[in-house]
């Protein structure tokens, strides 16, 4: 489904742009998302909207077939990038897992901010993004997915998360489409 309609009580959720992870191969050029992501971030902090950053310092502890991370990170492999000049009124969310939600305090905040939608971007499609979609939309959020401010090291995965995961729990639109629909309901 295309996106339609914006709640007035919308905050913003952008997944692990951060140093360490922004260096990494992906689909789409990291420059196009995080220049999209930035777009996002000037249009909610202009209305004074609810931004929240998340970053990773962990991976969860089950066992998986595919080999992933273990151990530290180097230094300021968390950091967030300074493209997006992070304010004292942002929310900033260190999650172990892929998602957001799972052992932080995101539905907490939101729900104290009021929230009924939010809008998700960064990196991975397939995984931070897609855990966070999926759990904001358990817990009663409406979800906006902005497809061209998110991607994933793998082309098939990002695609299956858009055309396959994303329209059974969120609509989904472009930046554009995002702002164009912020400035009507200013």
């Amino acid at each position: 489904m295309a996106l339609t309609t914006l709640d007035k009580n919308i905050a913003l959720i952008v997944i692990d742009l951060q140093k360490g992870i922004v260096g990494l191969p992906t689909a789409h050029p990291i420059g196009d998302i995080i220049k999209h992501s930035c777009a996002l971030l000037a249009a909610f902090r202009h209305r004074d909207l609810p931004v929240v950053l998340v970053n990773v310092t962990g991976v969860s502890p089950g066992r998986v077939e595919q080999s992933r991370h273990r151990g530290e990170f180097p230094p300021g492999w968390a950091d967030l990038i300074p493209e997006l000049n992070q304010q004292p009124q942002d929310h900033l969310v260190t999650k172990q897992t892929r998602g957001a939600f799972t052992g932080t305090d995101l539905d907490e905040y939101l729900k104290k901010q009021g929230v009924t939608q939010v809008v998700i971007v960064g990196v991975a499609t397939s995984s931070g993004v897609e855990s966070t979609a999926r759990h904001a939309y358990e817990n009663g959020f409406n979800v906006t997915l902005v497809s061209d401010a998110m991607t994933d090291r793998s082309l098939d995965e990002h695609t299956h998360s858009i055309t396959r995961i994303f329209p059974r729990i969120a609509e989904t639109g472009s930046t554009q489409d995002v702002i164009d629909l912020l400035a009507r309901s200013a």
